[in-house]
């Protein structure tokens, strides 16, 4: 259980940067994600290559397809969201996938949310609130994130039904391909509607997308998914919560984004942090319940 916690907090940390290296990169969302895709691919082949493991098919692999186009799409509306605002405001407005996971997971078995858990996600947004509470002018950029967190917490749900059956690299590998190929399906739209075109990366934008897509995809994703064969949906998504502190201190160093030095980032910050305490917390007496009862 502790290697969980740890690869899950490494991969966390790793999508800190995302946000860092989607505000440098200068291509629109959706062709910084088209590369991200492929790249993230191309950097896991040898891992598939050298491991051989067992490959999906029939409606495993329809599932798998179905959730990189998820992906993708949560990855666009992400992007979208630093493009409309900042690094600070996508990556804090996305903390409500806690709060989505929450409600979606125990729906997806049939089963009722847990109160305890939804209290813990509206903490969260509470805490979202009190730090953009005086940011009004980025709503755009807050609605396509809250958007991104809700897919977000879609796919991760998918995923934890499919890491008891597939390796998280070859889940993740799929899911890149049937992601980028979707999604090269759907650019002309994109362009259509966004009033952009194909741009092709040189310079700084492609060392950027190297790294976005070798190191804060291909690596981080898979130690998530390794994380989720120890842990639940909603453990991963409420310390995702954790990412966007990263990525805001991380955006004030590169950027100079001010937000982190009002009292209202203060005070939501340690809300969220709270959270994943609380969380923490919760689930340890949980399982220490389980336990003892299995015991007498």
């Amino acid at each position: 259980m502790k290697k969980a916690y740890f690869q899950m907090h490494l991969a966390i940390l790793l999508w800190g940067f995302t946000g860092i290296l989607g505000k440098a990169i200068g291509l629109s969302e959706g062709m910084i994600v088209w590369y991200r895709m492929i790249i993230s691919a191309i950097g896991l082949l040898p891992v598939l290559l050298t491991s051989k493991p067992v490959l999906p098919t029939g409606k495993d692999l329809l599932n798998i397809s179905i959730t990189g186009l998820i992906v993708a799409l949560h990855w666009v509306f992400f992007y979208a969201s630093i493009k409309a605002s900042n690094v600070s405001i996508a990556l804090s407005c996305f903390s409500s996938v806690s709060l989505f996971t929450a409600i979606l997971e125990p729906l997806s078995r049939r089963q009722r949310p847990k109160m305890a858990e939804i209290l813990l996600g509206i903490m969260v947004m509470v805490g979202l609130y009190i730090i953009f509470s005086v940011q009004q002018l980025y709503f755009t950029g807050i609605l396509l994130a809250v958007i991104s967190a809700l897919l977000g917490a879609t796919f991760t749900i998918l995923n934890k039904t499919l890491t008891s059956r597939f390796e998280p690299s070859v889940i993740t590998f799929y899911e890149l391909v049937s992601g980028f190929l979707l999604l090269t399906v759907l650019l002309p739209v994109y362009f259509h509607f966004t009033n952009t075109g194909f741009e092709i990366p040189s310079g700084t934008d492609l060392i950027y997308l190297i790294l976005l897509g070798l190191v804060c995809t291909s690596f981080a994703f898979t130690l998530s998914l390794k994380a989720l064969k120890k842990l639940d949906a909603f453990t991963l998504n409420l310390s995702v919560n954790l990412e966007p502190l990263y990525s805001i201190v991380l955006a004030v160093i590169f950027f100079n984004e001010t937000t982190i030095k009002n009292s209202g980032f203060i005070l939501g910050t340690l809300i969220i942090l709270g959270s994943v305490v609380l969380h923490s917390w919760y689930k340890w007496q949980k399982t220490r319940k389980e336990v003892t009862k299995t015991a007498l």
